[in-house]
């Protein structure tokens, strides 16, 4: 069959082409109408520098190819009112999945990054040889709450604890999730789901939902560290996760520090130095010692509440003062290894543990950072607060799709 060679002139994805510079410009147009909402022909137009003959041009192409859609007209603005576009939202849906050992949540969005529709699925005591079935009934959940089918999801992102190796398709650094460590299990799920289905670790999604909405916007490199029922870090370099070569690099609870024992075996101890010295079960361990009455358990929890109260109580309740102080210079230890490494200038700090101290918190680790480091990192706190798992999950799914959906060049 007669065809043009890639890369010979009037080949399709040939640089400098109409048809490309064309799709430049589409991508163009709906990218700004995802950042700004409903736009005009004239104020895309002036946003894209093309003139407004081909602003229409562009827009009716967008209208006819389904990915925009007239809503309403500007009004307050001498002369006659102007048509307004906006992206269709139902040009395509994705779907992410934040699993952990008691509960996958599920969630879709449409493909202007709108939620609309959830579903939490309780998973304790499952049995193992169920995780197709929870993915599916989980996946399942949400998109019925978002009056769709699952036919009309693009893409899938799934985020668990640890990694899965790339060698062995096994998830490795989380023993404590069951039913996720069979060789087959990666197989089994693309077999029973319908689109691509990708998987991310679960603090990497929370970078990612953080340099997209978050405090890291605008920031090409950062380390961002969770802290939750584990402590895990996501490093993002030249503006990519590196997740190094079996998808360990930022389990940072695995990292040996001064101040604890050394922890032999970590990976079937399923903790380490840093996790033993600043993880949520550290927490409680440090208030009883200091005389504040509280329970161990539920660890993440407990942990939280506790660092909450003694924020508010900051210089004026000495044990709940000196609790905070510590655990500062806990998380300032493990911090300052990573920031010996890796040299980043901002880091970002996550999860319930660490957002419950809040700005007295940071403040604290920052300047015992600044004692412990030979750099001065900017600390700053998350303001993904909300599901941020599921939120990056989403994020990332979106980004990929749209690339998808929106390259009009074919």
């Amino acid at each position: 069959m007669a065809g043009t060679t890639p890369g010979s002139p009037g080949s399709p994805g040939t640089p400098g082409t109409p048809r490309v510079l064309r799709a430049m410009n589409d991508r163009a147009a709906l990218d700004l109408l995802l950042e700004h909402g409903p736009l005009s022909r004239t104020r895309i137009g002036k946003l894209t520098g093309l003139s407004k003959p081909t602003a229409s041009q562009l827009l009716a192409r967008l209208e006819a190819a389904g990915l925009v859609v007239a809503t309403g007209t500007s009004e307050g603005r001498p002369g006659p009112n102007a048509q307004l576009y906006t992206v269709n939202a139902r040009a395509a849906h994705v779907a992410g999945l934040d699993v952990n050992g008691r509960r996958i949540v599920a969630a879709v969005a449409d493909v202007t990054g709108q939620t609309v529709g959830e579903f939490e699925l309780a998973t304790p005591g499952r049995r193992a040889d169920s995780v197709v079935r929870q993915v599916a009934d989980a996946l399942d959940g949400a998109v019925k709450d978002a009056g769709l089918t699952r036919a009309d999801v693009h893409r899938i992102v799934i985020g668990t604890p640890g990694a899965f190796d790339p060698g062995t398709g096994r998830l490795r650094y989380a023993s404590h999730l069951p039913g996720w460590h069979s060789p087959t299990l990666l197989d089994e799920l693309a077999a029973f789901l319908p689109v691509p289905v990708e998987y991310e670790n679960d603090v990497n999604l929370v970078a990612v939902a953080e340099q997209r909405l978050g405090a890291a916007r605008g920031h090409e490199d950062f380390v961002l560290l969770w802290n939750e029922e584990g402590i895990g870090a996501a490093l993002v370099i030249n503006g990519r996760l590196h997740r190094g070569f079996t998808g360990g690099a930022g389990e940072v609870g695995f990292l040996p520090v001064p101040g604890t024992p050394l922890v032999r075996q970590v990976v079937e101890a399923n903790s380490g130095g840093f996790q033993e010295l600043a993880g949520a079960q550290a927490v409680p361990r440090l208030a009883k010692a200091l005389g504040v009455d509280t329970p161990q358990q539920p660890y993440a929890k407990v942990a939280a509440e506790l660092l909450a109260r003694a924020a508010a109580a900051y210089e004026t309740d000495e044990a709940l003062t000196e609790l905070l102080r510590q655990y500062a210079q806990r998380l300032a230890t493990g911090l300052a290894s990573v920031t010996a490494v890796l040299d980043p200038g901002l880091i970002v700090l996550s999860g319930g543990a660490v957002a419950a101290g809040g700005e007295i918190l940071r403040s604290l680790i920052q300047s015992e950072l600044a004692e412990l480091a030979a750099s001065r990192p900017r600390l700053v706190v998350g303001e993904i607060d909300r599901t941020p798992v599921l939120r990056g999950a989403l994020e990332r799914a979106l980004a990929d799709t749209r690339d998808e959906v929106f390259d009009t060049s074919r």
